[in-house]
């Protein structure tokens, strides 16, 4: 039952995207910037109304009280496609650095350049990262969210941690706070597998680092507090779903734990 779902949950999954950006492109380029997203704020509810009710897979969010006014860096642990789309609705104008090649996809990077993504060359150096930083400053002082993943890629739930040291330099020439987020979807919506697995977690966004911090005091601090976050949720979300099939690093890490399943 669980295969039947997920193929069918991804089969709807791709063509609500296409569907949604092809009937509202009309709108979404006639409304002003800001106005337009909506559009992808919409997709991702009906992402998690399609996920409830195709697979049986629910959230909660806790700690929205912890989201700052205005500008600020917004970094959640990264373990699945869920995380790129699904806390959009709470940013109320969000913001990605991206790869520029996805600029080139018809269709989708007129979507992303509309919203003044900021696009970079991954092997650049000197003159365009400074063109890129100065972009990110732009939108910051405009009062955006900078959505950015301390890790770079995704990994799977309990995997040692592997925060990369750009988070600290965007925090340095940024000056704003960074809002740590723990979560583990990757237990349900693995990475890299079709298979969508039923069940209930929790997403805790944690208290915001305030800006001015040493670079290096603030990534040992994201760390630290984003790690002991995701450990307890390692926790109560394998406690609270029993059934769910485990990854390695996720079984080695209950172990280190101490926690008996």
């Amino acid at each position: 039952m669980i295969i039947l779902r997920s193929v069918l949950f991804n089969i709807v999954f791709y063509a609500n995207l296409i569907l949604q950006m092809v009937v509202l492109t009309p709108f979404y380029f006639l409304v002003s910037r800001k106005t337009a997203l909506i559009v992808p704020k919409n997709w991702a509810r009906s992402n998690h109304w399609l996920l409830e009710k195709m697979v049986g897979t629910t959230f909660e969010i806790e700690g929205l009280e912890n989201i700052p006014e205005g500008g600020y860096i917004f970094a959640p642990k990264h373990q699945s496609f869920w995380d790129v789309f699904a806390l959009l609705p709470w940013l109320s104008d969000f913001f990605f650095i991206l790869k520029r090649e996805l600029m080139w996809i018809p269709l989708f990077g007129w979507y992303v350049q509309k919203q003044r993504m900021v696009p970079v060359d991954r092997g650049a150096r000197g003159r365009v990262m400074t063109a890129v930083m100065n972009r990110a400053k732009e939108e910051m002082a405009a009062g955006r969210q900078l959505i950015i993943y301390p890790e770079g890629t995704r990994r799977p739930p309990g995997a040692q941690p592997d925060y990369k040291y750009g988070i600290a330099r965007l925090y340095r020439d940024l000056d704003v706070p960074v809002v740590p987020v723990a979560m583990h979807p990757g237990l349900f919506w693995p990475r890299r597998k079709f298979l969508r697995y039923p069940g209930h977690f929790k997403v805790r966004i944690l208290p915001a680092i305030p800006a001015g911090l040493d670079p290096d005091v603030f990534l040992k601090t994201l760390l630290d507090v984003t790690e002991a976050a995701s450990d307890q949720l390692l926790i109560e979300t394998v406690r609270n779903n029993p059934h769910l099939p485990l990854p390695p690093t996720a079984v080695q890490r209950l172990k280190e734990l101490g926690f008996q399943r």
